[in-house]
């Protein structure tokens, strides 16, 4: 029975805006959830995404309904990681950088040169590391069920092909809010700036920034290439999108629902992880084809030289036992 008690209650949290906030909902047995990104459409993670929806919704028979918001629609991803822990968003695959400001650890995943390449990096996030790092993000309201590939990240720039250290120096290249890459770029000389994603085109466009730094998917999907014709394949680090599920709406879903979206999110991780790779190769020969855009192989040794200092500056921090586990892990 619906008393004024019940209509009273109901406006305050209309007002509060609780009521209208996208986490779990059930009636007569339904459940909606929504995920929010940051990604282009066309990109691995928006089409993985989209294909999760599809899986939840075809093995619970439509009972589970999940919103895909991409383009960053729900705001940054910092927004993104702020309404996950409100509970007012329930999932968001996001960034490394911008989940590093709420685990500052994960950002150690992203140390200069540390993986040979995308597989040696899933074989590391996929064991013990990333189980340690998912206990330690329950730690901050935050279930992680994942670890996307947002790629092996490479320089682009509007001024001059990278070939050495030193045409880094005096460039201003637009990093994300990742103290790791900020530090690797500081100690290859560039002045780095931090500017939202979904604003550097414009900023590349009108030289707020010369340059800036991302896995060839990124550059392709946002266009980046248009104002930066310059790609150098610095492949600096690796990085990995955190899928991650607010603790509020996690603790909403019923524990079948639960396994239903551990086991959906797995399949999904497989298929982005398996598209990046594909999508990387064929950039790569699309880029090298288009007499628009210069791209250049980079010897990486004097590279790694400049940025030793940056695996070593963290391994002094509080969590240094994590980045030393972290690094021999690597190298195993």
């Amino acid at each position: 029975m619906i008393t004024s008690r019940t209509t009273r209650r109901a406006a305050l949290l209309g007002t509060l805006g609780l009521l209208s906030a996208p986490a779990v909902l059930r009636a007569q047995g339904q459940v909606r959830l929504t995920l929010g990104h940051g990604a282009a459409p066309g990109n691995p993670r928006s089409l993985a995404a989209e294909r999760l929806a599809a899986t939840l919704r075809e093995r619970s028979n439509g009972r589970i309904e999940m919103r895909v918001a991409g383009s960053a629609q729900l705001g940054d991803d910092a927004a993104m990681l702020t309404a996950l822990r409100t509970g007012t968003l329930d999932i968001s695959v996001n960034s490394q950088g911008a989940s590093s400001a709420v685990l500052p650890e994960l950002a150690a995943v992203g140390m200069p040169f540390l993986f040979s390449g995308a597989a040696a990096a899933h074989k590391v996030m996929d064991g013990p590391i990333g189980e340690e790092l998912a206990r330690r993000f329950e730690g901050v309201g935050l279930v992680a069920l994942g670890w996307w590939d947002n790629g092996v990240r490479h320089t682009t720039n509007s001024k001059r092909a990278i070939n050495r250290p030193e045409d880094l120096r005096g460039l201003k290249v637009r990093t994300p809010p990742d103290p790791m890459t900020i530090d690797i770029f500081q100690a290859l000389g560039a002045a780095t700036q931090q500017i939202n994603f979904n604003e550097l085109y414009v900023a590349l466009q009108q030289g707020v920034v010369d340059g800036q730094e991302n896995p060839l998917a990124n550059i392709q999907s946002s266009k980046i290439y248009e104002v930066n014709r310059f790609v150098s394949l610095t492949g600096h680090k690796w990085e990995c999108n955190p899928f991650l599920v607010s603790r509020i709406a996690w603790g909403r879903l019923r524990p079948d629902d639960q396994r239903l979206l551990r086991e959906a999110a797995k399949e999904a991780e497989l298929h982005q992880r398996t598209l990046s790779q594909e999508i990387d190769a064929k950039l790569l020969g699309e880029f090298r084809a288009n007499p628009n855009v210069s791209v250049n192989e980079v010897n990486q040794a004097p590279f790694r030289t400049v940025t030793a200092s940056v695996a070593e500056k963290w391994e002094a921090r509080p969590f240094g036992d994590f980045v030393k586990r972290l690094r021999a892990t690597a190298v195993a």
